[in-house]
């Protein structure tokens, strides 16, 4: 089969995945919070991203390399960390980092993930970063920090945008809950994807395998969409991230900013890199689009910028990059390429991106990442680069 012909883009993949996996897990993949606001408000900011095509440059090859945190990647962008990926496909984590890999770029491991860092310890490459859902305990910290470093785990990311659990209501209405209970009505929907749960059996329910060794304690009185994480872990504040500044000797990233104060604060505290994201709009839905606080972000700090939400395509990657990001990480779209095709469909999804990239560059007369235009407003100059939203000199 040629999955170029067949799958040409995200939102077939998108479309395969609905119909590989149970309700319940597609709610959990595929759901914001309140009334997804903040996630439409993701898609429709970056469609008002313009960028002014250019011609007559001859023939190219655009270079798609990058730096980032001292890394040189052969791709601007990377697998962002979800939570339980091993309920979106059996193994999610395990074939997400085999698949980065492969490609030479960032795989990101969720504390809550279905797999430990040692699980995945032989399967790492030279990119792998690991996300904090920051612990209270500080022995539990510590111990969580050394066992990500001796994994090969080398870049560090504390999320800060989760300081409670969200409602996510869609997913409550689908009747999943953390750990999940197999219920009839679940198991009626397992029953109606055989590929998933045949994959499920063999591996048995997926549950947060790193949390094992510090609890047993279980979720009772949590919200259904909470999980038994939240009996371990804090809202972080500034001595916390001084804290993690000073025990990790690797790069230290902030994940979840949308304020520019904070990002230059933290830029004094000493971190790495600044995450831009609203959690994809699965946090609080009145927040404004990743794509919108990016350049305010970009004026206040010099420091490394990631962006995510709302990415789709190799298009939305350049539109974060010509507004001032350095990095982008996609959670969403890997996950459904993998319940669409199975492990295939991550390198599939990598080469997606890369012709996408490649094609607009060329429309754009972009021969490299550092030459793309001044983005522009599509609504309110549709024609006009002297409409652009923001210079994001560096």
């Amino acid at each position: 089969m040629d999955l170029h012909a067949t799958y040409p883009a995200l939102s077939d993949l998108r479309t395969r995945a609905k119909k590989r996996i149970p309700k319940f897990v597609w709610e959990y993949l595929d759901s914001a919070t309140g009334t997804e606001a903040t996630r439409h408000r993701n898609r429709a900011g970056l469609d008002r991203i313009g960028l002014m095509p250019s011609v007559l440059h001859g023939e190219f090859t655009p270079d798609l390399t990058t730096n980032f945190c001292g890394a040189d990647l052969p791709l601007p962008f990377g697998i962002a960390p979800i939570g339980m990926s091993g309920l979106i496909w059996p193994d999610a984590e395990g074939h997400l980092a085999r698949a980065a890999a492969r490609a030479h770029i960032p795989y990101g491991l969720s504390t809550v993930a279905a797999q430990s860092p040692e699980d995945l310890a032989p399967h790492l490459g030279e990119h792998a970063w690991f996300q904090l859902y920051p612990p209270r305990d500080t022995d539990i910290r510590t111990d969580m920090l050394r066992r990500a470093r001796d994994a090969g785990f080398k870049t560090l990311i504390l999320t800060v945008d989760v300081p409670v659990a969200s409602r996510r209501e869609r997913q409550t209405r689908s009747g999943l809950t953390s750990p999940p209970k197999l219920t009839p009505r679940l198991l009626a929907q397992i029953a109606q994807r055989p590929a998933w749960a045949i994959g499920m059996a063999q591996r048995g329910m997926p549950h947060m395998r790193m949390l094992d060794k510090y609890s047993d304690a279980r979720t009772a009185g949590l919200p259904p969409t909470a999980h038994i994480g939240y009996l371990l872990r804090t809202s972080p504040d500034w001595e916390y991230v001084t804290w993690l500044r000073d025990a990790w000797d690797g790069p230290f990233i902030i994940k979840g900013i949308l304020r520019a104060e904070d990002a230059t604060r933290l830029e004094k505290a000493g971190v790495d890199a600044i995450w831009v994201s609203n959690h994809a709009g699965r946090q609080f839905d009145a927040a404004p689009a990743s794509i919108e606080a990016l350049p305010e972000i970009r004026s206040a700090t010099t420091l490394p910028i990631i962006f995510d939400s709302g990415v789709e395509s190799g298009l939305d990657i350049l539109r974060a990059l010509a507004l001032g990001a350095d990095f982008v990480m996609l959670g969403r779209a890997f996950h459904m390429a993998l319940a669409a095709l199975g492990p295939k469909g991550i390198d599939h999804l990598i080469e997606l991106l890369t012709k996408d990239l490649i094609a607009n560059m060329g429309q754009l007369g972009a021969t490299d990442l550092k030459t793309l235009p001044v983005p522009f407003d599509l609504h309110a100059h549709p024609a006009f680069p002297n409409g652009s939203i923001s210079d994001p000199k560096r």
